[in-house]
């Protein structure tokens, strides 16, 4: 008897096994019956095998994964398309139409409107002579944290462009023997560069976090817009409310999609399928698009916008009077021993104020 049983579930386990294997079998039989009666008729026309293929169903392959027996995605429609299509054209087109488009019109409107905020109002310059004391804004770590974030976003970003924009503005222009040797440099640009970037901005994230929380002086800068059109000073802490934004939505929020949706990308070992990668890829162009866009305000203000923010983060110190007309709050808390930072015309390693 217990033979018997034991016999009996070795059948059951053979039969569940063999069923979806049948099944499998019995779809084959079908789309080659269905092939070899279109053949009869119609030679060469292979219509039943490449919608079976294009269903998207899975089938037989000998090559362990996800998707490994998945020759063409199933047809798919992405927003602001008017027919479906296979997952990868759709996706392909809707990277090359609405992503390209738009985003180039964004990143176009935000450099003409730097440009015109340039023409309009000038650099902001201060307004009493350097008075030749000195204040240490950014230590050494700082400095480090920032340069090796921002140099490494740079090289993204121009290889990020050229990525997505390269086919349709430089290739028409340089041809394809020098586009060529140009996006292949690009990509692995990009590709080798971009885990440099996560790990430089999370140690930014980790030096500059303490100083980016709301503050109360923060209410009466975004009351006056930080004075930048009044040309009125407007008191603030280390770092103003739209520095304080800077951070929050563009190294803390953007930074973090574009790592993890750049990881996705990078690493298919990861087992992912194709359409997460899709689907990847579309929200890292918008952020960076959008991370590329803001950059242009923050790059502005930190070079010629503002007269001595470039210095302040090359050389780590400020002149007394620009810390007290930029950021008089965090210069009150340095010189009452509140904030950490020296203060003294003749601190270590400070160099000479330029009058």
């Amino acid at each position: 008897m217990t033979k018997l049983c034991k016999l009996l579930g070795a059948v059951l386990v053979l039969a569940a096994l063999a069923v979806p294997g049948a099944v499998q079998a019995q779809q084959a039989g079908d789309s080659a019956k269905a092939q070899a009666e279109r053949s009869v008729d119609q030679p060469g026309n292979n219509a039943p095998v490449w919608r079976d293929v294009k269903s998207g169903g899975k089938n037989y392959s000998s090559l362990p994964g996800r998707e490994m027996g998945v020759l063409i995605q199933p047809p798919l429609r992405f927003p602001g398309q008017s027919a479906f299509a296979t997952a990868g054209e759709a996706w392909r087109n809707f990277r090359n139409g609405p992503l390209t488009t738009y985003g180039g019109w964004l990143l176009i409107a935000a450099a003409l409107g730097i440009i015109g905020f340039y023409l309009l109002r000038g650099a902001l310059k201060l307004k009493q002579a350097p008075s030749g004391r000195l204040v240490e804004r950014f230590n050494g770590l700082e400095r480090i944290a920032h340069w090796c974030a921002a140099i490494s976003f740079v090289i993204l970003a121009a290889s990020g462009l050229i990525i997505l924009f390269g086919k349709f503005v430089l290739l028409p222009v340089i041809g394809y023997t020098l586009f060529a040797w140009l996006s292949a440099l690009a990509k692995n640009l990009h590709n080798f560069v971009g885990p440099f970037f996560i790990l430089s901005l999370l140690l930014m994230i980790l030096v500059f976090v303490k100083d980016n929380f709301w503050q109360a002086g923060d209410a009466e800068w975004i009351a006056k817009a930080g004075g930048l059109f009044s040309g009125k000073h407007v008191p603030s802490g280390r770092f103003n409310f739209g520095e304080k934004s800077w951070f929050w939505i563009g190294v803390v929020l953007l930074g973090v999609v574009m790592s993890v949706t750049g990881l996705i990308m990078l690493f298919p070992n990861f087992d992912q399928v194709r359409e997460t990668m899709q689907q990847a890829n579309v929200i890292h162009v918008i952020g960076a698009v959008v991370f590329i866009a803001l950059s242009f305000g923050h790059i502005y203000l930190g070079t010629i916008g503002v007269e001595g923010a470039y210095q302040a983060m090359r050389t780590g110190y400020v002149d007394e009077v620009w810390a007290k007309e930029h950021h008089e709050l965090w210069y009150n808390d340095v010189k009452s021993g509140k904030a950490p930072a020296r203060s003294s015309g003749a601190a270590a390693g400070a160099p000479q104020a330029q009058h």
